[in-house]
């Protein structure tokens, strides 16, 4: 067998915004699908480079053209075809992808929603989203939704506009994210009461993760986490480096973790294992949170989830996408090691993100789970009706 094409369809999805959906063609009429976020044209540049190879041979195309990703979003094409690879693999074989990367640990995997910051209770006021009872309303939205998430993660710090909706809340933070700075007495108290807020209405049955950066001083960070501590959260993420710095300040995070209870979380912007060897084994967090979407893919992040377990070190995968990327991550945590707590969702409420895909049991979530599917390979068919109806370019998708 050997890989004739590589295809890219860019679509614009209303609540996610635009990725590429991926597809790798072989001689022998089997294909794979991947999902990359990254421009279309940067998957495209890889083709000369994978044409002619045998796909079922993954670690060996993979070799060819892993030196041409990078920190995020340079390594989505390349964690995009390594997917589709797995995928063509799977249905060649006949098997699910889970067993070829040593069979599956869990028969379910969990699922956690990413909530972002509170509702907006005042039109006239944009800083009104950012009130506690904003993010309680939001809670509430959540609970109700049949998916019955058991982990839910809101926005506070720099990630939203919490803390720069709050007047005198930071020094130095200008509003252009990635944003830096050093965080007020008022501005962390301004933080400490949505969580408050937020315990007080999800109590213990639903926990609580919170996206707080990046860019707090390592003052203020530690600061934050000690007022967390009560709270029992289930992570801090960010609070020091993360989305889009091309960088991880592993000995910082390493001083952060040391100085508080509260667990410290990082790694969605990493590409491949290297980047993680540092934060895991001089055991600078606590949770990584690497990206299949960006990390190099199924293998990589099922190898970081190895490495971390050694060293008591949690995974818990960042995702944001369509149902491709959705079940690239559920084949790859259903592999992975006990330290695995839950992978992200980050399109509640988005028109027609199931219609992406069929061939997997809907609902993708049900009472706070993924249910690992047995078909081969990823176990999913792209709906190319649904994707025209997104399409911004790439029509020779269809072809």
């Amino acid at each position: 067998m050997k890989i004739r094409d590589l295809k890219v369809a860019t679509v614009d999805v209303p609540g996610l915004g635009q990725m590429g959906i991926v597809r790798v063609d072989t001689d022998e009429g089997i294909y794979g699908y991947g999902e990359a976020h990254c421009p279309r044209e940067h998957v495209l540049q890889l083709k000369p480079y994978i044409a002619g190879c045998d796909p079922i041979e993954v670690e060996k195309v993979m070799l060819r053209i892993r030196h041409r990703g990078g920190f995020k979003p340079w390594g989505s094409a390349v964690s995009a075809v390594e997917m589709a690879l797995w995928d063509i693999t799977g249905k060649a074989y006949g098997l699910p992808v889970y067993k070829l990367i040593g069979g599956k640990v869990r028969d379910k995997v969990r699922v956690y929603c990413d909530c972002g910051s509170g509702v907006l209770l005042d039109k006239s006021d944009p800083s009104s989203m950012y009130a506690p009872e904003a993010y309680v309303e939001k809670a509430k939205r959540i609970m109700a939704l049949p998916e019955n998430f058991t982990i839910l993660k809101f926005d506070i710090g720099f990630h939203s506009g919490q803390l720069l909706s709050v007047p005198d809340a930071s020094f130095e933070a200008d509003g252009h994210y990635p944003m830096r700075g050093h965080v007020t007495e008022r501005g962390l108290k301004s933080e400490v009461a949505i969580v408050k807020a937020l315990k007080d209405i999800l109590g213990d049955k639903i926990g609580l993760a919170l996206d707080c950066g990046p860019g707090q001083s390592f003052p203020s960070a530690v600061r934050l986490a000690r007022a967390l501590e009560p709270y029992n959260v289930f992570w801090a993420e960010d609070l020091l480096s993360g989305d889009l710095l091309p960088y991880t300040e592993v000995q910082l995070y390493r001083m952060l973790s040391m100085s508080t209870t509260t667990p410290i979380l990082t790694g969605e912007q990493i590409f491949l294992r290297y980047g993680f060897r540092d934060l895991i084994d001089k055991n600078a967090v606590d949770i990584v949170a690497p990206d299949v979407s960006d990390v190099g893919g199924i293998a990589e992040i099922k190898w970081i989830a190895d490495f971390a377990d050694l060293y008591g070190v949690l995974i818990a995968p960042h995702n944001y996408g369509l149902p491709i990327a959705f079940m690239a991550n559920v084949h790859a945590a259903a592999a992975m090691p006990k330290n695995f707590l839950a992978f992200e969702h980050h399109a509640v409420g988005v028109p027609q993100w199931e219609d992406f895909v069929r061939g997997p049991e809907k609902p993708l979530i049900k009472d706070g789970f993924a249910v690992v599917p047995d078909k081969p390979g990823l176990g999913i068919e792209v709906r190319e009706e649904i994707v025209g109806k997104y399409l911004v370019e790439g029509k020779d998708f269809f072809e």
